[in-house]
């Protein structure tokens, strides 16, 4: 249909730009076809676009040939050149026909060079120059980049002039045949003038300064000569060095080989001033190019990593902060951030950290807070040295925030929390909390003393002196919860520091009360649970604070948040140790309470952990032992099937529970239950065993679904009851197989302690800071 209705073929060719051929007596014609197809009312159909190029090649072009009338007879017989181009084909020809003589071209008659200085650039001051450049001059500039290299820097340099005056973009940009040059002699010859490249890539600066500039930038492609200059000049410096370390070496052995090694260590430091200034300004240019993100993907592609990181060993300072800044704003993408740690980013930052320059300092911390959400960047930083440097920068103002959030990343690891001790980080930041007053403490302050106080000897330097009952005494006037937190995670230690806690027992308990928000009951609640300390009246606590209708309520299945009731629980085992306190709470109907919860929560494995220890600790009690085991059956019932749970934590407490019935012979008919159960799960798991085995050889059996009927039936009773008759020896073995990791609890005595809570992790998830 589409074909019966086209009519008409529209075919419009524009000229995009002119060029000369780089090896040849040529000209290059840079063309654009449009074609498109129009229906029989003239409306657009259907079109496409493509680009060619022609090349006119100038076989009679002399020295002593007519410009003027040569780039006529190619205007009026190349049809794709319209007139209006004249000027421009003139300016083309008249540099063909003074540039040098490539292979295979004839030779062109060498002009006598002008003896001119090359004038030193510095990219950012400008270039002093006996004339003042101006707009309606452009023109002239432009033919001085026909000439040889002097010339082409003093006109490149005019240019310049006008390019560091914003004004003057809009007309250079309309200046086709200015822009066209400038970037065809940096193509040419940047390799033959350092200073000559420097001036032209300084020019297409000025215009990489604005965003809406950057695309005649790309139209000529000087930021991929950019990427090729950078990686030119660094190689160049390899060899400057190797060429140096030569001759230092042979220098001691011979004293004229020491002046030479004088005048060409002189030389390195003039090519190095040269060479920086060049990069710097290259550099600058494609800093401000990857503005957009698809240019910057194609740098990465181009390995402009590797190339910065190398630059980092400079030691020109003003150099140093654009490649930080650069690699800053590269850092924040994965791939470029896997790019840096390939190239030992953070030892070449280190040497960075102090430094006297302002900016660059604060510029080397930003990358390197970039750089810490990084697991293994941040164990590096640690390996280099980092973490002394870091907690001596707490003390400037400048750096102070930065730095403190560099730290608290690496705090986050447990590998390192010990090594702050054998710094003055601590006492610092200890220092910050006390003098915010009734300030709110800044997140990344208090957030980094959470951490550290979770280890035992950064607890200890925490409380000594009044450190203590200073956290006490501001946490509970504000009500602070994240200090709270803080306390919190000092309390959780053994040793010198839990004993400290004895003053402030009747001040937590105070403020665990219906009416205070939960947050805040939580970590009060959190901190009075970690202090199982012997001296400690519980009872006196329960019944002057009134805390049992409390914990009693909070005990119900949606009371509160899980976190706030999982606390609660730990409390009630805590206070569980005193024969007293166990009693008041059994004759308050505490355990059913318990019993209803651990069926809400039975799948919650931290829940049953803490439930089923709060009922080992009551089992020891003569006053809770008869409400566990007869008025409440359930109890002994789930414990006794949390022995086959795969939860290592409920089994091996579990293990210790049922032993207690075993060993003291508290119920005999309850011991040959637990021990008939406890043998059929183990018999179980051998069968299961054997069977893969036997899988494993290819010998094929068939079992029946109840696995006990292979060793007895229901036939043989008493043979099963001599088979699981109570002695030692069974105990042992019954241990021996169900014996798992006690890493989970506090074996201080031969009863296992109290296990340690999910308090700031589930073992089921991962740390959101393991990263890799």
């Amino acid at each position: 249909k589409m074909q019966d209705d086209a009519r008409y073929l529209k075919r419009k060719v524009t000229v995009d730009r002119l060029d000369v051929h780089p090896t040849e007596k040529a000209l290059v014609i840079h063309y654009e076809v449009e074609a498109s197809i129009l229906g029989e009312g003239g409306g657009h159909m259907l079109g496409d676009r493509k680009e060619g190029q022609k090349i006119v090649r100038l076989k009679s072009l002399s020295p002593s040939t007519d410009v003027g009338a040569l780039a006529k007879k190619v205007v009026d017989e190349c049809k794709l050149i319209s007139p209006s181009h004249l000027p421009q084909v003139e300016q083309l020809l008249y540099y063909l026909q003074n540039r040098k003589s490539f292979p295979g071209e004839g030779k062109v008659e060498k002009k006598e060079k002008k003896t001119v200085k090359p004038r030193e650039l510095t990219p950012f001051e400008g270039m002093e120059l006996n004339e003042e450049a101006s707009i309606t001059r452009v023109d002239e500039y432009v033919e001085l980049l026909y000439e040889d290299i002097p010339e082409k820097i003093r006109g490149s340099a005019l240019i310049l002039q006008l390019a560091r005056n914003p004004d003057n973009l809009e007309e250079l940009l309309n200046n086709e045949a200015a822009l066209g040059a400038l970037a065809r002699v940096l193509r040419e010859d940047w390799k033959q003038s350092v200073e000559l490249a420097t001036i032209i890539i300084y020019i297409f600066f000025c215009f990489s300064s604005f965003s809406q500039f950057h695309g005649v930038v790309s139209h000529y492609k000087i930021g991929a000569l950019c990427m090729s200059v950078v990686e030119h000049e660094l190689k160049k410096h390899d060899i400057w060095l190797e060429d140096l370390h030569k001759k230092s070496k042979s220098a001691p052995e011979n004293g004229s080989l020491r002046k030479d090694q004088g005048k060409a260590l002189r030389k390195y430091q003039g090519l190095l001033a040269k060479q920086e200034q060049l990069l710097r300004v290259s550099l600058y240019l494609l800093l401000n190019l990857a503005e957009d993100t698809r240019t910057e993907l194609k740098m990465r592609n181009k390995n402009i990593v590797t190339l910065l990181v190398k630059v980092l060993e400079r030691d020109d300072e003003e150099l140093l902060v654009l490649v930080v800044s650069f690699l800053k704003k590269l850092s924040i993408f994965l791939e470029n951030k896997n790019d840096m740690a390939e190239m030992d980013t953070v030892e070449r930052l280190a040497r960075l950290v102090p430094c006297d320059h302002e900016d660059l300092l604060n510029l080397t911390l930003r990358l390197l807070l970039n750089l810490s959400f990084d697991s293994g960047l941040r164990a590096k930083m640690v390996e280099v040295g980092l973490l002394p440097k870091l907690s001596a920068l707490l003390g400037d103002e400048n750096n102070r925030q930065v730095a403190m959030r560099i730290l608290y990343h690496i705090s986050i690891d447990d590998r390192y929390k010990g090594m702050f001790v054998y710094t003055d980080c601590i006492p610092q930041l200890m220092q910050m909390v006390f003098e915010n007053g009734e300030e709110e403490i800044e997140p990344e302050l208090i957030s980094i003393c959470i951490n550290l106080a979770a280890n035992i000897r950064n607890a200890q330097l925490m409380c000594e002196g009044n450190g203590l009952k200073m956290l006490m005494k501001r946490a509970l006037k504000m009500k602070d919860c994240l200090l709270m937190k803080m306390i919190r995670n000092i309390s959780q230690h053994d040793g010198l520091t839990k004993p400290l806690f004895i003053d402030y027992v009747g001040d937590l308990a105070a403020e665990i009360r219906a009416d205070e928000e939960e947050e805040w009951v939580l970590e009060c609640l959190g901190t009075l649970a970690n202090l199982t300390l012997p001296d400690l009246d519980w009872e006196l606590v329960l019944r002057e604070y009134n805390l049992v209708p409390y914990l009693k309520d909070r005990l119900k299945p949606g009371s509160a948040e899980d976190d706030l009731i999982l606390e609660v629980v730990i409390m009630i085992g805590t206070v569980s140790i005193d024969d007293a306190c166990a009693a008041m709470l059994a004759k308050s109907g505490i355990i059913p309470a318990l019993i209803e919860l651990l069926n809400a929560k039975q799948e919650d494995d931290e829940f049953v952990c803490q439930i089923v220890y709060v009922f080992y600790q009551m089992v020891f009690h003569q006053a809770t032992r008869d409400v566990i085991i007869k008025d409440t059956p359930q109890a002994t019932h789930h414990t006794q099937n949390s022995v086959f749970k795969k939860n290592s934590r409920d089994r091996f407490l579990s293990n210790f529970f049922t032993r207690f019935f075993i060993s003291q012979e508290y119920d005999e008919e309850w011991g040959r239950k637990i021990q008939s159960e406890k043998f059929r799960f183990h018999n179980n798991q051998w069968l299961e065993m054997v069977e893969s085995r036997q899988a494993d050889d290819a010998e094929v059996y068939f079992y029946d679904n109840d696995r006990t009927d292979l060793f007895y039936s229901t036939g043989t009773h008493k043979n099963l009851e001599k088979l699981t008759c109570i002695t030692d020896e069974h105990i042992f073995l019954t241990d021996l197989f169900c014996r798992d990791s006690n890493d989970f609890f506090d074996q201080t005595s031969s009863s296992p302690g109290r296990p340690a809570t999910a308090y700031g992790f589930r073992p089921d998830e991962q740390p959101f800071y393991q990263y890799s």
